[in-house]
């Protein structure tokens, strides 16, 4: 029971699963939006070069966001208000779709989602990290994540519903009640964690002072074992395009409009069954080859989504694709603690999230374009390709066999 346990063992429970219950509202009212934004904006006289810029604009914003957040988190003593603030904004905005007239307003509105997600992505990762011990480290961001890809699948469950009986713009409008959720469950139920701790309750590792703690962030160089993951996982982004590019695809070769958000569901169903298993076998096993095989899958996936034999097999693979995510996702950010020290956590997820978030920007820009010129196969090939070099190059840095860092 959740009262015979210590006072440290009973905060880090609460914090994971508030921030667990915190992403499944956001990740609700997300999702409601998220898979019938490509048909609304179809509606509005937009196409993909269109949503390419949307995404690209959206996720530059988000890049830039997420460097200064990661940077701030090492040198302030309180993150919570970055995480609530980053949850509140974003919730705000995405109720107003239901009134915009112009793919202009969609593009305003994603950017400053994406801009609110940005500033609090570092901040709550690291948060996470400072709850538990390294060696759950996996198995805690798997879980998150999972209750994330939960929220997933109520998202396109409660869309659907909606659009059997309402227009799309009441589906915009009902995601506030799951957003305002989020953000009450963030101010209520998260609690700010001990700086510089990377073992939960276990008595290592005492916190520095935020001045210290801010001056050896700036001065420690970020190990080489970090640029060789961010290398690899940069080079996978620049071929990782918005998921809304698959589901415009699904609409070009025959599934109907409103069964878009289905293919969310069925998508988010194998990613949360999978998410906190490849967290636990991370914690286990090699996080590289972990994620390699995500990427393997990936390509796979956009393969088919080029040649789009039937539309059936477009149903399986984005099954499948919930695969990738779940062996990537969790994975990935618990690598990238494991390359540094705790000081450093905040600017490695900020240049992390950064490096990642431009390269996708360029992908979503470079997948418009190759679309309206060439058709839409040839930028799913190019993906493909892309995720296979990148599988192989993270498991060439495990041959290398770099330590992990253990705290400081």
């Amino acid at each position: 029971m959740a009262a015979s346990l210590p006072p440290a063992r009973r905060s880090t429970a609460r914090n994971l699963y508030s921030f667990g219950i915190t992403s499944f509202f956001n990740d609700t009212a997300s999702e409601m939006a998220y898979w019938v934004l490509p048909a609304f904006l179809v509606s509005l006289g937009a196409g993909p070069e269109q949503l390419g810029l949307i995404e690209g604009i959206a996720e530059s914003v988000a890049s830039f966001a997420k460097l200064f957040s990661g940077y701030l988190t090492d040198r302030i003593d309180r993150r919570k208000p970055l995480v609530v603030v980053g949850y509140l904004v974003a919730n705000a905005v995405k109720p107003l779709l239901a009134i915009v007239t112009s793919w202009v307003h969609i593009l305003l509105i994603r950017f400053t989602d994406r801009l609110a997600k940005g500033v609090r992505g570092a901040p709550r990762d690291v948060m996470v990290a400072e709850s538990v011990g390294k060696e759950r480290l996996g198995s805690a961001y798997g879980l998150i994540q999972s209750m994330d890809s939960a929220g997933a699948i109520a998202g396109p469950l409660a869309a659907l519903l909606l659009l059997s009986r309402f227009h799309i713009r009441t589906v915009f409008l009902a995601a506030a009640v799951p957003g305002a959720l989020a953000v009450m469950v963030a101010m209520l139920g998260i609690r700010e964690t001990q700086r510089g701790v990377s073992d939960a309750g276990s008595g290592q590792g005492i916190a520095k002072t935020p001045t210290a703690q801010g001056a050896v962030a700036s001065r420690v160089s970020l190990p080489k074992a970090f640029y060789l993951v961010l290398t690899a996982v940069t080079l996978f982004s620049l071929g990782n395009s918005s998921d809304m590019f698959l589901v415009m695809r699904a609409q070009n070769v025959g599934i109907r409009v409103s069964l878009a958000p289905l293919l969310g569901l069925v998508f988010n169903i194998t990613y949360t069954l999978g998410s906190w298993p490849a967290g636990w076998f991370s914690d286990h096993f090699s996080r590289r080859w972990i994620a390699a095989a995500g990427y393997f899958i990936f390509a796979g996936v956009y393969f088919v989504f080029g040649r789009a034999p039937s539309t059936t097999a477009i149903w399986i693979v984005m099954a499948v694709y919930g695969i990738y995510y779940a062996l990537t996702q969790p994975v990935l950010k618990a690598l990238v603690v494991d390359t540094v020290s705790p000081d450093t956590r905040g600017r490695a997820l900020g240049i992390y999230f950064f490096a990642t978030s431009v390269a996708t920007l360029a992908a979503s820009l470079i997948t418009g374009e190759l679309w309206k010129r060439y058709g839409a196969p040839v930028p799913f090939y190019l993906s493909a390709a892309l995720a296979v070099l990148s599988a192989v190059l993270l498991l060439g840095t495990s041959l290398l066999r770099v330590r992990p860092v253990h705290g400081t």
